[in-house]
């Protein structure tokens, strides 16, 4: 699983330094794949041949014969791994994926290379972004719902990262639990369809943990290092991942104190995870640095529009309703099996051994700082560190010692997982009409997308039909632009001299300096009217 993961993350940076040379053209990017992974199968050719071999399947079947609580949890998984696809292959509507991770490779791609935007509305055109190079190269050799497929894949790679650690602590079958605890998730089973990156920034984060607790079993420099790199990896898919720094730094100073380790021991191994994890993404903060003299821009600017962006100090005389929200009432619902398992987690502390005590910290540390730093409180933001909580989870059942207690815990996270596949079953159904041919991708997204929130789609074909190559549009209100399909300039980039002959305005109004500007279309469905002074070109 490391060595993947350090492949993942080399082919992004593949496609970053096409983006730089300007090369994001179809033969540069087909070159680069198929010769990349041409070697990634020889150098692996060993594993891949094994992978194939029938045997492995034999004893799966043979396991699943024997064993029917371990065909169900893992039928659950398979079912909702299904209705997840469904929603794959769906257009997409999301808000951020259409506002930028889906925009910006866009726009990389129609530029054939990487570029600074300034302004809000595309501010982390210069960020790291390690998943939107592979959704540039995907866009480059597919389409979006090869994109949307990255992000769903990135799921099942952590699903069996999940697996593969836990077998460290637990049977087989708990560990499959585990994976099943994570994948009923709803805001993991909403994340799964999108074009968006927090699975892979699930799959890097878990990666590095799993690499911090290899470190602290053998103590090699070998394994210091591929923590650092998989949190380099983490740090790189989004910035915000830095936050988890600290609790990676705090885990080795409990771990120095529970060895009676030396303080220049301990400086030294963070030194080296520190330095590792800038290291990975430091051609991105070169890049940024270079565009606007920040190198973790928009960071410590006046431009940075999320959440997550300083520190939130909140009110702790409202802490007990705070986590009554935050395992019950999210925007974006966790399971409630976490919630569940919390008072067995505090009785059984005292006699967890060491390791799962990190783990147990880990927990506590991710979550104050999810509290610390998350103004929206939402579950995406928590999704990073769901899966050490779901192992957690399975080993706190695995250990229960009354059977009749373990066995209701169980049927909880099945039935948990079946109202999961319920309800994403009910959400995904919309995207079967598209996908069967009943309904259209422009009849689904004129249904779908939100136009009141700056959602845009050339309902009408209006644009199609009359604005063409030559011509250029100056936007206005326009929240999202991955579906804009013809020559524009947004109003938060344009700049003096910007040449333009057409103005569309979205859920406003035409701006004074435009007085004379002659109104010839009105879309009443998306809210946008379009402006022409003769169809001549004007200069901003």
């Amino acid at each position: 699983m490391f060595a993947l993961a350090i492949f993942i993350g080399i082919y992004s940076y593949l496609i970053f330094f096409l983006g730089i040379l300007h090369l994001l053209y179809m033969p540069a990017v087909l070159i680069t794949t198929l010769g990349y992974f041409l070697i990634v199968a020889v150098i692996f050719k060993n594993r891949l041949r094994n992978l194939f071999k029938l045997q492995s399947v034999d004893k799966l079947i043979l396991q699943l014969k024997d064993n029917k609580l371990f065909s169900l949890i893992l039928l659950t998984i398979l079912i909702q791994a299904v209705v997840n696809l469904v929603g794959v292959l769906g257009p997409e509507i999301s808000f951020d994926a259409l506002w930028y991770h889906l925009t910006l490779p866009k726009m990389y791609i129609l530029n054939h290379g990487l570029f600074y935007l300034p302004g809000v509305k595309m501010v982390y055109s210069v960020m790291p972004k390690l998943t939107e190079m592979l959704y540039t190269a995907a866009m480059i050799l597919g389409n979006d719902t090869l994109a949307k497929f990255i992000h769903f894949s990135f799921g099942i790679l952590t699903l069996i990262a999940i697996y593969k650690l836990s077998r460290k602590f637990l049977s087989r079958d708990f560990s499959i639990l585990a994976s099943a605890i994570f994948y009923a998730n709803l805001v993991v089973g909403w994340e799964t369809i999108t074009a968006y990156v927090d699975l892979a920034w699930a799959f890097f984060t878990l990666m590095a943990f799993w690499g911090l607790l290899i470190f602290l079993e053998k103590r090699t420099t070998r394994w210091l290092v591929a923590m650092g790199v998989m949190f380099g990896l983490a740090v790189t898919v989004k910035l915000v991942a830095l936050f988890a720094l600290p609790i990676f730094l705090l885990i080795l100073l409990f771990d120095k104190y529970q060895n009676k380790d030396s303080w220049a021991g301990y400086i030294k191994k963070s030194f080296v995870l520190t330095i590792i994890a800038f290291i990975i993404p430091l051609p991105w903060f070169i890049f940024a640095f270079l565009h606007t003299g920040n190198p973790f821009y928009p960071y410590f600017t006046s431009q940075l529009v999320d959440s997550g962006k300083t520190l939130v100090f909140p009110d702790f005389r409202y802490i007990l309703v705070d986590a009554y929200n935050f395992f019950l009432r999210l925007n974006d619902p966790i399971s409630p099996v976490y919630l569940i398992v919390l008072p067995l987690v505090i009785i059984g502390f005292k006699r967890f051994s060491l390791k799962i005590r990190y783990i147990v910290l880990y927990c506590l540390l991710t979550l104050l700082m999810w509290y610390l730093t998350q103004e929206q409180r939402g579950g995406r933001f928590i999704l990073p560190y769901l899966p050490i909580f779901s192992i957690l989870s399975a080993y706190v059942i695995e250990k229960v010692k009354t059977v009749n207690l373990k066995a209701l815990l169980v049927t909880v996270v099945i039935l948990v997982s079946i109202i999961s596949i319920g309800y994403r079953t009910i959400a995904n159904a919309k995207f079967v009409p598209v996908i069967i041919g009943k309904e259209t991708s422009s009849q689904f997204l004129t249904k779908y997308l939100n136009f009141s929130f700056g959602d845009f789609y050339d309902t009408d074909n209006y644009f199609q039909r009359h604005i063409s190559k030559n011509d250029i549009v100056l936007l206005y209100g326009f929240g999202k632009l991955y579906y804009v399909n013809f020559n524009f300039i947004d109003s938060t980039w344009v700049k003096k001299g910007d040449k333009f002959n057409y103005i569309a305005v979205q859920n406003g109004a035409l701006p004074a300096r435009f007085t004379g500007w002659q109104q010839i279309y009105y879309n009443n469905l998306t809210k946008v009217r379009l402006y022409t002074k003769e169809r001549k070109m004007c200069v901003y």
